[in-house]
């Protein structure tokens, strides 16, 4: 069996017709992490545990759970190259935190249950288009 080496530009053109091809989901994914690195913050896939971190993406889903003594709101962070969870104890609300909603975080990563999680994160909400 005899293998042969790929031929010279075969790799960028191959690389344009991915893009050409690429699904919806795979173009909004390179998008958000174009612009967490644009605002100079951590890939979320990178993040290991027991590190400060600043992050940026979009809130997926938020939701409020009961803990075994505090309610918790916890939203899911999204920035095309993973999640991560959100975690405010002892609140119930926070206004501006939705789904669909940008933001930037910073605090210490910790994984639990195999999720990336951060602990009452400071944070800040990206003004929307024409805010």
């Amino acid at each position: 069996m005899v293998l042969e080496r790929p031929r010279a530009g075969e790799g960028r053109l191959a690389t344009a017709l991915k893009g050409m091809v690429a699904s919806q989901a795979e173009v909004e994914a390179a998008e958000e992490r174009r612009e967490t690195l644009r605002r100079g913050c951590s890939a979320l896939a990178d993040l290991g545990d027991r590190h400060r971190a600043q992050v940026s993406g979009v809130l997926r889903s938020v939701t409020l759970r009961p803990r075994t003594t505090v309610p918790a709101l916890e939203a899911e962070l999204y920035d095309g190259s993973g999640s991560l969870q959100l975690v405010w104890l002892g609140r119930r609300q926070i206004r501006g935190i939705e789904p669909g909603r940008r933001l930037r975080a910073e605090g210490l990563v910790c994984v639990q249950d195999g999720r990336r999680t951060m602990y009452n994160p400071r944070y800040e909400l990206v003004p929307r288009p024409g805010e």
